[in-house]
């Protein structure tokens, strides 16, 4: 109290202040703001032989004390009138502020405590560099102190935004549930190591390191920053490789991710639980048993035994992380009966450096029977401990700051809406990849549309949303009990996530769906990718519709929830079938029709509505109405009005109509066929081009082929229609076939560059030549393999093909009767006979097929001459029929049709003799495709174009990098051999002026538009705060001493140079209270390099005294 520090003397005055200099005469010396830096330097001056006369009974006179006494009375009255005395908890902080002010030995009242509060705090470190985090919160201009950062600006919006949702009241730590996050791994990355990163893959030269330094431009200055580089060639020296690696890892869709976002639960329950009070012991002690993190490696046994540097890469994470948990599948052959044993393992890092086993429990034999991830997932489920468990991907990541409210979350559980239980708690994610390229903001968007808007309204109103996949979180003790939370059959679990939420709804269990957390994830980024990943999930509907867990869930939901159920679950594959299908009997149908002259009845034409079937086909943009609305209000109105222009600009009607065909064949394959199989999708940066064979390979059977197809009807129709309205009529089914035939061309990077395309038109004609090396390598392995189902798919699924086979002969027969091109041979006779020009072509074809027989017996120069000598002829024989007779090219045309139709039944029935005519279908499609590729390749610019619209938000924003970084790659294969062309060097010089100049210019016209610091008005409220943050020459106070000194202060030394947690305005908040145990290093965070300074003052100094006696709740 201050009663015994005014009546003890000097003595004790002299104890409680060892380094402050006493007052002088009758006055007790007191701190301003202006001498608080002085402080240290003064104190060794003093003359401590001084007398120091010091009585109770003299009033102190300190203006600092009365000026900041004023200030915060001012400041809690301000609280207190915006406050509601009617509400009750408002009127308890009341009352508490209330009874501050009027304590009479409190701060307000008693001045010599003041004045030695006052005092203990200058002289504090901690007090300092609160002092400057409160200033540089309050005295900055807003600009300064907003973040710059996109993502951080959404995270924060986001957090801020959700603590106005309805969310559960948070237990205390010890109150709270528990639960465990699965991670099932297979072979994926881990942490990108040097190799990966910086080999160069595509014609830019352009290194995964490159591309994420492009991306993340911002974030790899603030890297370089903190790291306290000038030179980027050192970041892979031995120092710095590590923390190079970790940056780009965390950053991409790998392992390191994943862990590192999931390992902040651990850091946010720490820190809750340093608000609650709590000590160390008892902290490390609920962190086990309230959180758990395993992941379930299936192969590391087998990585550690092959020397495998991902299992090194995995042990690292298990020491930075000591409460990570790895499970996987050993095996064990035991030498008397040769036989093999496995065994579920458990292992942990012991703190040491090395791995701890913790667990290893014998099986009955290998678990991996069926799908591979959910059995990874089931034979870990034993090494959980939590009530609950919450399934997380590895392509995912997780926040801190949705970390804190996961104790809320948990408690959705014990809340029963209905008359069921809640035993799936589903959460909202964010997809992280959105900003890689073009095609990857489409598959963002389009995963908004779904996980908000579809499972919002799945939820509710129609009470029927299922597990759809990671991040859920299950009720452990409901699943364990009734058949698990993945099932694992070959083939019919194809989709494993949704057959959980068959099992819950079929056996009683509610799904909840919140908002208010949100879990990042990624999404497939090119084509390919995003082409396998729609495969494998029509592949998964389709399996679906024939497992007995649908089955037996239509037979229990009533009529109103069946139907729900068909729109949220495979009901949208059918109805993707059945719009593909659609388009295929209108094209026909109307081909027919103006090939038959049926567009009439009677004698009277059909009068067709072209203008309102446009009109009709617009009403389509108002399916966008939902996605803009969410997108309004998520990030703004104008915001959502510019993305949803750039994705019409940047072809996204394309992809997803390319995506609907998609859907529908594998749906379609798979009822018909089967033959579902998981496809890896790779979760890599599309940077390179994919060749054109490559590209035929994937398209082909699904898309290419229909897109001629259509686009040959279409054709035919309009040559034979009486209608009119062509355009009108037929743009829609115009804009399908485009989709299906320029999709995977346009989103290829570099297709419209010429050397590119003179390069996939080699490889293209190579391949088709191939006759060994796999499908990859040779077009008469792929066709065998493409169309290997045909021959064994059932009778009943035959008739679909046969009906198409029909199809064809109508056509074939309507163009041969029709009078196109017809010409009179009697006027006019050929000069060369038709019938000599027929065998010809004839005889020169069986050459053909002859010379592919033999030609592994003749000599090169000779099988190149006769194959020149055939094709010459086969040119002019058919040229000579087309001249000579006009009527051979509608001969020709139905000939093909009809020749189609044959090839159809001959696949059927499994007839070899079909391969040679779908060898000169495919040769015919691929010069469809490459005729216009060529066009463009010659014109340039489309090129450009192209380049722009598909990485306008990340690599390629302009031309000027384009090329810098094509120079780039050429000067590091030469090495340094040879000399550089001084013309490149010329032009390369020329171009980093421009790019400087633009720079300049840009930062001249953001220096313009900021607001002077000189014209922001001194404030007399915080001049005291301001005149203490003005250090003198010779202690240096700012934000790098303060960490420094908070190191220091605390007495905990950060190993392997880590230091505490800097926010995003450099300013130390939270310190080690998010970092937890100081003496593990806690990867994941890196600071700026702090200064020494001359302060050793730690944290004793500075003590806080709470009142005795607190006023009644």
């Amino acid at each position: 109290p201050a009663s015994q520090r005014r009546s003890s003397g000097s003595k004790a005055k002299k104890r409680n202040e060892p380094t402050g200099p006493p007052a002088r005469g009758v006055f007790r010396r007191t701190l301003s703001a202006g001498s608080l830096g002085s402080v240290s330097n003064q104190a060794a001056s003093v003359d401590r032989s001084q007398s120091k006369v010091t009585d109770e009974n003299v009033v102190i006179a300190d203006a600092l004390r009365d000026h900041t006494r004023d200030k915060f009375r001012a400041l809690i009255n301000s609280l207190k009138g915006i406050m509601n005395a009617s509400d009750p908890e408002s009127k308890e902080v009341m009352d508490r502020l209330t009874f501050a002010t009027s304590m009479e030995n409190g701060f307000f009242w008693d001045d010599a405590y003041a004045s030695d509060a006052l005092d203990d705090m200058a002289r504090s470190d901690i007090f300092k560099s609160v002092v400057a985090k409160l200033q540089g919160l309050v005295a900055c201009h807003p600009d300064e102190v907003e973040p710059k950062s996109k993502e951080a600006k959404r995270r924060l919006t986001f957090f801020v935004n959700s603590l106005f949702m309805d969310m559960p009241n948070a237990p205390s730590i010890h109150d709270m549930f528990s639960w465990n996050v699965l991670t099932p791994y297979y072979k994926e990355t881990v942490t990108l190591n040097k190799g990966e990163l910086e080999t160069r893959s595509d014609a830019l030269g352009v290194s995964t390191m490159l591309y994420l330094q492009t991306l993340f431009k911002a974030d790899w200055s603030n890297f370089l920053e903190r790291m306290g580089l000038q030179d980027e060639e050192k970041v892979w020296s031995k120092k710095y490789s590590n923390e190079t690696r970790q940056w780009a890892s965390i950053r991409a869709q790998t392992l390191n991710r994943t862990v590192s976002g999931m390992m902040y639960f651990e850091k946010a329950l720490r820190l809750l639980a340093n608000l609650e009070r709590l000590d160390d012991d008892t902290t490390n002690d609920l962190m086990g048993e309230k959180f758990g993190y395993i992941v379930a490696c299936q192969v590391y046994g087998q990585m550690k035994k092959d020397q495998d540097s991902k299992a090194d890469d995995i042990d690292a994470l298990m020491h930075r992380f000591p409460h990570m948990r790895v499970a996987y599948i050993d095996s064990v052959r035991h030498q008397r009966s040769g036989q093999m044993a496995f065994y579920s393992c458990l292992v942990k890092s012991n703190g040491d450096g090395k791995i701890q086993e913790l667990y290893r429990v014998r099986l009955p034999g290998n678990p991996i029977l069926g799908e591979g991830k959910p059995e990874n997932q089931n034979h870990a489920m034993i090494f959980t401990r939590g009530e609950f468990v919450q399934t997380i991907d590895m392509n995912q990541e997780g926040y801190f700051e949705e970390a804190l409210k996961m104790r809320n979350a948990l408690q959705e559980f014990a809340k029963r809406d209905g008359p069921m239980p809640t035993t799936i708690l589903g959460l909202r994610e964010h997809i992280f990849t959105g900003s890689v390229s073009s095609l990857a903001n489409y598959m963002a968007l389009q995963e908004t549309s779904f996980v908000t808007l579809g499972q919002r309204v799945l939820t509710k109103p129609l009470c029927i949303r299922l597990h759809y996949g990671h991040p859920d979180v299950f009720d452990k003790l409901f699943f364990i009990t009734r058949g698990g939370i993945s099932k694992s059959s070959k083939g019919i679990n194809l989709s494993e996530d949704i057959f959980a939420g068959y099992n819950n709804a079929i056996r009683g269990g509610q799904v909840a769906f919140k908002e208010y957390l949100q879990v990042g994830k990624g999404r497939d980024v090119g084509m390919s990718q995003i082409y396998q990943f729609e495969a494998k999930l029509s592949q998964g509907a389709g399996e679906q519709s024939l497992s007995r867990d649908v089955y037996r869930l239509c037979h229990r939901l009533d009529f109103s929830r069946l139907l729900s159920y068909y729109f949220g679950g495979i009901g949208h594959y059918f109805s993707n079938v059945l719009t593909v299908f659609t388009i295929y009997v209108v094209v026909y149908l109307m081909a027919i029709l103006a090939l038959y002259d049926l567009e009439k009845i009677g004698d009277r034409l059909i009068t067709p509505m072209g203008t309102i079937q446009m009109l009709l086909g617009g009403l389509g943009l108002l399916q966008t109405i939902p996605l803009f609305s969410t997108l309004g209000v998520e990030r703004g109105w104008w915001a959502s009005f510019c993305e949803l222009i750039q994705v019409f600009a940047t072809g996204g009607p394309l992809h997803f109509m390319f995506h609907i065909q998609t859907k529908a064949n594998y749906m379609t394959q798979t009822i018909l066929v089967g033959g579902a199989k998981y496809r890896p999708t790779g979760r890599g940066f599309v940077t390179q081009h994919t060749p054109m064979d490559e590209q035929y390979r994937f398209f082909a059977s699904s898309h290419l082929y229909l897109g001629v197809e259509m686009g040959v009807l279409l054709v035919i129709m309009g040559v034979y229609s009486d209608a009119g309205q062509y355009f009108g009529r037929t743009w829609s089914l115009w804009l399908a076939s485009l989709s299906f035939l320029v999709s995977p061309f346009w989103f290829n990077p570099l297709t419209f560059d010429w050397n590119m395309v003179t390069s996939d038109y080699v490889k293209f004609i190579t391949w088709m030549r191939g006759n060994s090396g796999g499908a990859s390598r040779s077009w008469s392995i792929w066709w065998g393999e493409e169309n290997a189902y045909y021959s064994k798919m059932p009778f009943a699924s035959k008739i679909w093909f046969i009906i198409k086979s029909v199809l064809y002969l109508t056509i074939a027969e309507g163009i041969a009767r029709s009078d196109l091109l017809r010409a009179d041979t009697t006027l006019n006779q050929p000069k060369i006979g038709v019938s000599f020009v027929v065998s010809s072509i004839v005889i020169l074809f069986a050459l053909w097929g002859l010379l592919g027989k033999v030609e592994h017996m003749m000599s090169y120069p000779v099988r190149r001459t006769i194959g020149i000598l055939i094709a010459v002829g086969l040119m002019a024989s058919c040229t000579t029929a087309l001249v000579e007779d006009s009527n051979f090219i509608r001969y020709g045309l139905a000939a093909y049709y009809g020749i189609g139709a044959m090839c159809q039944l001959g696949l059927l029935s499994g007839s070899k003799f079909v391969k040679n005519f779908y060898f000169v279908h495919d040769l015919v499609c691929g010069h469809i495709i490459f005729i216009p590729l060529f066009i463009l390749a010659i014109l340039q610019i489309p090129h450009y174009i192209q380049t722009w619209l598909l990485y306008h938000n990340a690599l390629s924003s302009d031309v000027v990098v384009s090329n810098i970084l094509r120079y780039a790659r050429k000067s590091q294969e030469s090495g340094g051999t040879s000399a550089p062309n001084e013309d490149l060097v010329e032009q390369i010089s020329e171009l980093r002026k421009v790019v400087q100049k633009q720079e300049q210019m840009i930062e001249s016209i953001n220096n313009s538009g900021a607001r002077p610091t000189s014209s922001l008005r001194q404030n007399p409220s915080t001049d005291a705060i301001a005149s203490l943050i003005k250090a003198p020459s010779r202690e240096q106070l700012d934000i790098q001493t303060s960490v420094g000194s908070y190191a220091r202060a605390t007495g905990h030394s950060q190993p392997g140079g880590l230091r505490p947690t800097l926010s995003a305005s450099t300013l130390d908040v939270w310190g080690e209270m998010a970092l937890g145990d100081a003496s593990i290093p806690q990867g994941g965070y890196q600071t700026a390099p702090t200064r020494q300074t001359s302060s050793t003052r730690g944290s004793s100094d500075f003590s806080f005294t709470q009142p005795d006696v607190m006023p009644p709740r």
